[in-house]
């Protein structure tokens, strides 16, 4: 028979998505651009960082979506500015290989660095499970065939 202590412990682990393993890492980031200015979120941009994709939500009247799998991105930057570092926010900038948005700026948001730490290590994992490589583009379209 299970007691309250382990009934309630195993129901935290449902809510937050996590299977047998504890590893303590969330599935799902969804943070708010704020204002550099004491950190408020009066903005319309919604930043949402699942396993396999990150989401931009912008706008009010007029909204506009922009998505990026994570097997895409090939770097992740953390930008702190003094006025950020005062009111506890940050800027990750992710160089991604997507064609329509090759950097993603999730701006103005709490919780960068685990942010950052989180996405570099699920960009990881997502290209492992879809067995992708990363390559560097090296302007070879330039080459002639002559010249092969």
């Amino acid at each position: 028979m299970e007691t309250r202590t382990e009934a309630l412990e195993q129901e935290l682990k449902v809510n937050r998505g996590d299977d047998d393993r504890d590893t303590g890492e969330r599935k799902e980031y969804v943070e708010r651009k704020r204002w550099v200015f004491l950190g408020l979120p009066f903005t319309f941009t919604k930043y949402t960082v699942s396993d396999e994709v990150i989401t931009i939500n912008e706008g009010l009247l007029n909204t506009k979506e922009n998505d990026c799998y994570l097997y895409k991105i090939q770097d992740v930057e953390l930008q702190v500015s003094l006025a950020e570092r005062i009111f506890g926010l940050g800027t990750v900038a992710c160089y991604t290989g997507d064609n329509t948005h090759p950097q993603l700026f999730l701006t103005h948001i709490r919780n960068a660095r685990e942010i950052k730490n989180y996405i570099l290590k699920a960009a990881e994992e997502a290209r492992r499970k879809r067995r992708t490589l990363n390559t560097l583009n090296i302007n070879a379209s330039d080459i002639d065939e002559d010249d092969l």
